[in-house]
């Protein structure tokens, strides 16, 4: 037996969005009566090949804290197991309810298509659906001109309060939180990634802000000092635990903070204003990247730039692409970042471009492949980020300068001690430090010394850098020579390029 359909029920839809603090749909729907909050774990969405059980426990540690304070409110977080599509229909039958409230998002061909099928179904059922935009990107962009004026517009736009009271429809069953096994996941692997919840969400961005942040922007290139000086906010923003406009926000503050303080002669140390500006820049970034996707989400699959189609598809090595995966190339600053991933979810951004430069270049792997194993790995795996990303440092735009990284050069340059690269190869522990960087250099009666021998406790190189080096510069300047690479280029940079004018900088 349904409930009586007399009184006005909204549902909120909870997806990339797991927070009470700026969600604008709970408190539209919360001011016009009562509101059904759901979140919907989708088999479809779970067993997919991006999906892994880290995003699935981030996710259900957010979901514990944002039922706990739903119910502080006098609301409910229903939970349930099913497409969407079916779990609204049964929702539907049950309250009548006639509004269905939820946050725009970027996601991935998998959610698009999901997104359409609730589209006809709520316009089958007479439900008004209203989608709320909760990042900078812009929906139906018909030019990049004038976009950062756009981004900085949301940006500034009042915090929807938390309703101070969520009024539910009566005896729905709340629902229990499945294992990972019932959406066909294995249990998480990373037992040292971060946790979930918009609680730890503001934590380490408040301590971001007034502490760990000061030397960001000289420290967030290396994985030993960025582990601490980077923000670690990204899992958060990816599933919405805070929003961009709370960092923002926050962040303006803080810089209005740091600018009285120089202006007063207080005491603070000097880096902070820089620190503060490239990180203001990088929650920009967030969201032109993401725009990119929103504009073109065939990049999920294709190359931007279709004139880079057949460049390296047809020579994809398995065995190279298994090297890579399990972090046994044979370049210690490689595998170290893969073996962290494999542990936390999470590396800096420079040690990530490195990764697929390394997988791009060196091994000459096409993107596609790498690109879903990284999204499975990455907790804060955002589809809009990511294959914009992997497009951008596989070289397959035509627009961006091609960056290939050199695995040793890494190593000098931001763990010259080892103590990043030890702690994740501790096969390496007794390498001398001149030979960190290409451990198969050492000669074997060293090997044999340090109790390292190059094939047995540690791989040999599966390529030899030179070599892949210049065959990789050889190819892509070829093919960035041809007409047609340069006409599409031009497409490319017209509907994605960045409008934003390079400030020169001193070298």
């Amino acid at each position: 037996m349904s409930q009586s359909h007399d009184q006005r029920v909204s549902v909120v839809w909870f997806k990339r969005d797991l927070r009470l603090s700026d969600h604008r749909p709970l408190q539209e729907a919360c001011n016009r009566g009562k509101v059904l909050c759901l979140y919907c774990f989708e088999p479809s969405f779970w067993r997919a090949a991006d999906a892994d059980g880290s995003h699935f426990r981030f996710v259900t540690e957010s979901l514990m804290e944002l039922r706990e304070g739903l119910r502080g409110r006098g609301g409910e977080l229903i939970i349930r197991v099913g497409e969407v599509r079916e779990v609204l229909e049964e929702l539907w039958k049950w309250t009548g309810f006639q509004d269905l409230w939820s946050h725009e998002e970027t996601g991935n061909l998998l959610t698009f298509n999901r997104d359409k099928r609730v589209k006809s179904w709520t316009e089958g059922r007479g439900v008004r659906w209203r989608e709320i935009p909760q990042t900078g990107v812009v929906r139906g962009l018909k030019s990049r001109d004038g976009w950062a004026s756009l981004w900085k517009q949301r940006m500034a736009e009042p915090l929807a309060e938390i309703p101070e009271r969520v009024e539910c429809p009566d005896r729905l069953a709340p629902g229990n939180m499945p294992d990972p096994q019932d959406v066909g996941l294995e249990e998480s692997t990373k037992l040292n990634a971060q946790k979930g919840g918009a609680k730890l969400a503001w934590e380490t961005m408040h301590s971001f802000l007034q502490e760990r942040g000061v030397g960001y922007r000289k420290e967030m290139s290396s994985p030993l000092t960025g582990e601490a000086s980077c923000s670690r906010l990204s899992p958060y923003l990816a599933w919405g635990n805070i929003s961009v406009r709370e960092v923002f926000q926050s962040t303006r503050d803080r810089i209005m903070d740091v600018r009285y303080a120089r202006e007063e002669g207080r005491a603070l140390d000097k880096r902070w204003a820089q620190s503060l500006s490239s990180f203001e820049g990088r929650l920009r970034w967030h969201c032109h990247f993401m725009q990119k996707f929103e504009d073109e989400p065939e990049i999920e699959f294709e190359n931007m730039n279709r004139a880079y189609d057949g460049l390296r598809e047809s020579e994809f090595r398995e065995d190279r692409f298994e090297a890579w995966c399990r972090g046994e190339t044979g370049y210690p600053m490689v595998d170290a970042c893969m073996r962290a991933l494999h542990q936390t979810g999470w590396i800096n951004f420079r040690m990530r471009a490195m990764l697929v430069s390394f997988a791009s270049y060196h091994l000459w792997l096409h993107w596609r492949q790498t690109a879903v194993f990284l999204a499975r790995h990455f907790l804060d795996y955002e589809p809009g980020i990511h294959f914009s990303q992997f497009q951008m440092q596989s070289g397959v735009t035509g627009i961006n300068t091609l960056r290939i990284y050199s695995p040793a050069k890494q190593v000098v340059d931001q763990d010259p001690e080892g103590e990043f690269l030890r702690r994740f190869c501790p096969e390496l522990e007794g390498v001398p430090k001149v030979y960190l960087a290409e451990p198969h250099r050492m000669s074997g009666v060293l090997q044999e010394k340090v109790g390292c021998q190059i094939g047995k406790d540690y791989p040999r190189p599966v390529v030899m850098h030179r070599e892949a080096y210049a065959m990789a510069r050889q190819r892509m300047g070829e093919i960035r020579k041809r007409p047609e690479v340069r006409a599409e280029s031009f497409r490319v940079q017209e509907r994605h390029g960045s409008r934003r004018r390079g400030r020169k900088r001193k070298r």
